[in-house]
């Protein structure tokens, strides 16, 4: 498409050009662009009042191969012209207001599809043996990523003998990524805005000889540059930040891709299950 102008032009074309029940859905459009980016065919038609058809002959109308390429285009798009949180908020209320709910579980649905996809697939794949066998695993997040990070490393921790402590202390990445080595991998997890510390993280460690494992939302993202391995996860929705859902479920998928091939694995989560319960951590 080009740009947001580019589509409001085409709608507008559309809306006097079009057939009446495309010139009714493109001025609807016009007045909602966003609700494409968060919508399937068939929520979008429900939330516009129109048949299915007709959403699938407007993206044709448009001319884009399929309602995908609309959907993919408008979140891009979108991406581009609001990458401001506080904007994003403002959409949220001007346009979701009622649909909030809906609107994010037809997002949830997309991204987890993209992320199954085989691509992310086989890449996630690729990262679990020398996960495995990298002398140590450092997965730095800060701000909202700073659970997901801490997650990675407390559960990775665990199971295996190899995952560091997610810094914390100020200056902590600092110090803990100056100690990065060639046998090492750096898990960074971040997404525009790109965390600075994040970002800093990732360049020592490449720095030091470290492979860098880049959970990020681009191949343009700045700790994809260089990185050894980038899973460029999706994360559109209606949601004022970016969705973290898919970054989780990838966190998930590697932990269970390495339990499942290491030696090692089940006996050390079984001690550590049984040293909390000995002193009282458990409650039952």
């Amino acid at each position: 498409m080009g740009n947001d102008e580019t589509l409001k032009e085409r709608l507008s074309h559309v809306s006097v050009e079009g057939t009446p029940a495309l010139r009714t859905f493109a001025r609807w459009l016009l007045d909602n662009p966003s609700l494409v980016a968060f919508n399937s065919i068939r929520g979008l038609a429900k939330q516009a009042g129109v048949n299915p058809n007709t959403v699938t002959r407007m993206a044709k109308a448009l001319g884009y191969a399929s309602f995908d390429a609309f959907r993919t285009d408008v979140q891009e798009t979108l991406q581009t012209l609001a990458p401001n949180y506080g904007a994003r908020a403002q959409t949220l209320r001007r346009e979701h207001r009622d649909s909030a709910f809906t609107a994010l579980m037809e997002a949830h649905r997309e991204n987890t599809a993209t992320l199954f996809s085989a691509d992310i697939l086989d890449t996630l794949n690729a990262c679990i043996d020398p996960l495995l066998s990298a002398r140590n695993v450092y997965v730095v997040g800060v701000r909202s990523c700073y659970a997901i990070a801490h997650y990675f490393s407390y559960v990775g921790g665990m199971a295996f003998a190899n995952f560091a402590d997610t810094p914390t202390l100020p200056g902590g990445i600092v110090d803990v990524m100056s100690q990065a080595a060639s046998e090492d991998i750096v898990v960074g997890i971040t997404y525009e805005h790109y965390s600075a510390e994040v970002v800093r993280a990732c360049e020592i460690a490449q720095s030091r000889g470290a492979r860098v494992l880049a959970l990020t939302d681009s191949h343009a993202s700045p700790i994809a540059v260089g990185a050894w391995k980038v899973v460029c996860l999706p994360m559109a929705g209606p949601h004022f930040l970016p969705s973290l859902n898919s970054t989780f479920s990838a966190v998930e998928m590697l932990l269970v891709g390495m339990a499942a091939r290491s030696d090692h694995a089940a006996q050390r989560v079984a001690d550590f299950e049984g040293r909390i319960r000995q002193f009282g951590g458990y409650s039952s």
